[in-house]
C-alpha cells in the first residue's frame, strides 16, 4: 500500500485505539488496499465496500468524512480519491471545488 505520509499515517493509528478511533483506521486502511487494486473508483462506494469489508459494524458520516481525510492525506493516490470524494459528497452542497475534504456530517444552514 502506497503511504506517502507514513508519520501521520502511524500518528492517527497510534492516536486512535479506541473503538470509534479504530473503526475509522479499519476502514481507512481497507479503502488505501482497495485504492492499491483499481483503476477507476466511486469514493463514497469504496468507503461503503471498506466498511462492510472492514467488519467494524458500520460507521457514521462523520466517521466516513474522517476515513476520506485520513486516506487524502496519506495515500499516494489521495489528491485523486479526495477530488471524487469532494465530487460525490459536494453535489449535494454546491461545494465539489472545495480545496479540503468535505465531511458529510457537517451541516450548512442556510436562512
Amino acid at each position: 500500500m502506497p503511504i506517502t505520509n507514513e508519520k501521520d499515517w502511524n500518528d492517527w493509528v497510534n492516536a486512535n485505539d479506541d473503538p470509534y478511533g479504530g473503526a475509522c483506521i479499519k476502514v481507512a486502511h481497507r479503502v488505501m488496499e482497495i485504492l492499491d487494486e483499481v483503476d477507476k473508483f466511486d469514493a463514497y462506494e469504496i468507503i461503503c465496500q471498506a466498511n462492510d469489508e472492514s467488519g467494524v459494524g458500520g460507521i457514521t458520516g462523520f466517521m466516513a468524512g474522517c476515513v476520506a481525510q485520513m486516506v487524502s492525506h496519506c495515500h499516494s493516490r489521495g489528491e485523486e480519491f479526495r477530488k471524487a470524494w469532494n465530487g460525490d459528497i459536494g453535489k449535494a452542497t454546491g461545494q465539489e471545488d472545495s480545496e479540503g475534504v468535505l465531511n458529510p456530517a457537517v451541516l450548512n444552514i442556510s436562512y
